[in-house]
């Protein structure tokens, strides 16, 4: 188990093969390896929420470990190790700027890998930008970790909140051309994203539809009221952005009261072992949702050539995951990316050319929808562009129709 104030040291192999670096005009020659890295080790920072209102997400990090456990055995890159130092931020801000400052300062990571969640990485977001600390793959689709002419030593994971809105509205309008939307989202840049990208989604007919807008805090003890609110408007639409411990209470409520809107829930809050299991399976039938990973629950995967690689990670590395929780595929595909970025620096290991390879990365992770890549340049909102529609059945979220963009 991974201790809730510092993660112990994971061993994988980083490496080198020649590259021209990126970093305005500097050649790979003159820059040198970052902090953090040896001849045999490279050391990796993050924060995580092993605690707090956010920790089901904690199964990320803890994949993050087994699977560089697993590259560890398989002979590594090139000889040098990675130790990954993760710290308990308990998905508090502040919390995570005191964690982000100790590793940065006090342990010399190279870099920062994965910082999960969209109001923590924003905490942080500036001091790494400023100090030139690569802070890479932030776990949060929130367009201000793809802003690279302001901040170009930050960069995103997740499809961009904006985008996958957008998709979500074009459905509505599509089959609900005249509903009343009610739209409940997390209080903070990730709900705004989504809040603007539905209102772009549904263009000039968003005042009309839009008939209820509300918010909830992390520290809020229910959504009970933000849900009665929004069915005492006669919505027959209901539109949920947050994290899956919210998301379960506001299934559950809707449920409980009878409610029988078109759901849609943002992919944060889809999850089946975080979210929907603790609402109640039969309570979230019918939920729409997007997909870009390939729901571990979904049957249709289990001859995939990827899906029984992954349980066989699963079985070997992990055997205490959850095999319904898709953020033990995510973590797993984050994973997989660093893993190509780090290999694509070649023999420059400066945080300049980490950074300028995570910024040019062009890769389909096995556990991705088919047709659904991760690929960034600077100038991009997302690395990953397209998403499926699904539908949780009430085993699984099955997908209908091709992936689509925004």
């Amino acid at each position: 188990m991974i201790q809730v104030t510092r993660r112990g040291a994971i061993a994988l192999g980083l490496t080198a093969t020649a590259s021209a670096g990126a970093a305005k005009g500097a050649s790979a020659a003159s820059r040198a390896n970052a902090p953090g890295v040896t001849a045999t080790e490279i050391l990796i920072g993050s924060t995580q929420p092993f605690s707090g209102p956010a920790s089901s997400y904690s199964s990320i990090g803890h994949t993050h470990e087994a699977y560089f456990k697993m590259i560890n055995e398989q002979g590594g890159i090139n000889g040098r190790k990675v130790r990954i130092l993760q710290l308990d931020d308990a998905y508090s801000p502040p919390k995570t700027v005191e964690q982000t400052r100790r590793l940065v300062e006090e342990d010399n990571v190279a870099f920062i890998f994965a910082q999960l969640g969209t109001p923590t990485g924003m905490s942080a977001r500036k001091y790494l930008n400023g100090k030139k600390v690569p802070d890479v793959f932030v776990a949060s689709g929130a367009t201000p970790f793809f802003d690279h002419e302001h901040f170009p030593w930050v960069i995103g994971w997740q499809p961009s909140y904006q985008i996958e809105a957008r998709v979500y509205a074009r459905f509505v309008l599509k089959e609900k051309p005249n509903a009343k939307i009610a739209i409940l989202v997390q209080n903070d840049d990730s709900g705004r994203d989504a809040m603007k990208g539905l209102r772009e989604g549904l263009g000039d007919k968003a005042d009309k539809m839009i008939v209820s807008t509300s918010t909830y805090e992390t520290t809020d003890a229910t959504t009970d009221s933000q849900v009665l609110s929004a069915q005492g408007t006669g919505a027959d639409t209901f539109f949920f952005w947050g994290i899956p411990k919210f998301s379960a209470m506001t299934i559950r409520k809707v449920f409980d009261i009878g409610w029988k809107p078109l759901y849609v829930v943002g992919n944060p809050a889809s999850s089946v072992a975080t979210a929907l299991q603790p609402a109640g399976l039969d309570k979230s039938v019918g939920l729409i949702t997007s997909a870009y990973m390939k729901d571990p629950n979904d049957p249709q995967w289990e001859k995939d050539a990827a899906y029984k690689e992954w349980r066989a990670f699963l079985a070997k590395y992990y055997p205490e995951g959850d095999i319904k929780d898709v953020n033990v595929v995510y973590g797993y595909s984050q994973a997989q990316c660093l893993e190509h970025v780090l290999r694509a620096c070649g023999d420059d290991l400066s945080r300049e050319n980490i950074m300028d390879k995570a910024w040019s990365i062009d890769f389909h992770p096995p556990m991705f929808q088919p047709g659904v890549d991760f690929s960034v340049r600077p100038g991009d909102i997302s690395g990953i562009k397209k998403l499926r529609l699904v539908r949780f059945d009430g085993t699984a979220w099955v997908p209908f129709g091709d992936p689509v963009g925004a």
